[in-house]
């Protein structure tokens, strides 16, 4: 009796950090063939135990396979890193925390040396890599050929999601979502501040904000259709006019319970200052484009 064996594509991981090493395990796990480099040797040792090969240069390691991922502490260190080496012909998938501009001209750099590019913006934290159920994933951005041509082995540590051609696209929806997160952990800190001197239970408030912030998660894809139609009242329940005239109340309540309204003012100065405009039917959704140079 035959049994059909499915080779798994063979490849080198450059950077074995938290999130790196997460990532190669993951890999080996799964039987993909890997061979590793890191700067600090004794991190790619502790993989080889796992199977990894471990390689005495980056540029060893990349000679060893077409496919080169790379998750390394900046956009510096990819420099560093590949310095010296041959690109031509390889797979280059760059998981290094990068700026839009920076992914754009890595990009090129990479197709100076003869190297396909993609770009890649993880949305997870290493204990979530190779938990499909932790919900984590990869924001790929770059060669769709290339994307596609590696996607089966990308998606063995965490989910993949291809957001475009252009380079820049991943670590630009890395850092829109992050900065949605830093909001609302601006906006949780700011509730816990309020109750911080009083005779309530951090928890039972937890509960309460974890619930509210749940129900008004949905409101974002209406501000996405007022955007794309330009109608900013389309669909408004509770105006800005009406916003507007309840800050005072938050304001107030900030100063009596001795808390700092730097993380609220801001907010609330972009609402005045649409109001002004003469906006008062609106939604929030005009507050984006004061933002927008």
């Amino acid at each position: 009796m035959s049994q059909n064996i499915v080779e798994k594509t063979p490849f080198t991981m450059l950077g074995l950090g938290a999130m790196g090493t997460a990532l190669a395990r993951t890999w080996l796990a799964a039987g993909h063939p890997l061979t590793i480099w890191n700067r600090t040797p004794a991190r790619a040792e502790a993989l080889a135990t796992d199977g990894a090969r471990v390689a005495d240069t980056a540029a060893e390691a990349v000679a060893a396979n077409t496919l080169i991922v790379l998750c390394l502490l900046d956009d510096t260190s990819v420099d560093e890193v590949l310095s010296g080496t041959d690109l031509a012909d390889r797979d280059l998938v760059n998981l290094t925390t990068s700026t839009p501009a920076q992914a754009r001209a890595r990009a090129e750099w990479a197709r100076e040396r003869g190297a396909r590019y993609l770009d890649g913006g993880i949305m997870a934290v290493p204990p979530m890599i190779g938990v499909p159920e932790a919900g984590g994933y990869v924001f790929y951005s770059g060669s769709r050929e290339l994307f596609e041509r590696h996607q089966e082995t990308l998606s063995v540590p965490v989910g993949t999601t291809y957001v475009g051609e252009d380079a820049r696209f991943a670590a630009l929806h890395d850092v829109a979502l992050l900065s949605a997160m830093y909001g609302m952990f601006a906006g949780a800190a700011h509730a816990f501040a309020l109750i911080r001197k009083e005779n309530i239970d951090p928890a039972a408030l937890a509960r309460l904000l974890a619930d509210w912030l749940v129900a008004m998660a949905p409101s974002v894809h209406q501000t996405a259709d007022q955007l794309r139609s330009g109608d900013y009242t389309k669909g408004v329940a509770s105006n800005l006019a009406m916003q507007v005239a309840g800050t005072p109340t938050f304001l107030s309540t900030t100063e009596q319970q001795g808390v700092s309204p730097e993380l609220l003012s801001p907010y609330f100065e972009l609402m005045r200052r649409r109001l002004a405009e003469g906006s008062g039917e609106e939604d929030l959704t005009g507050v984006i484009d004061l933002l927008v140079n």
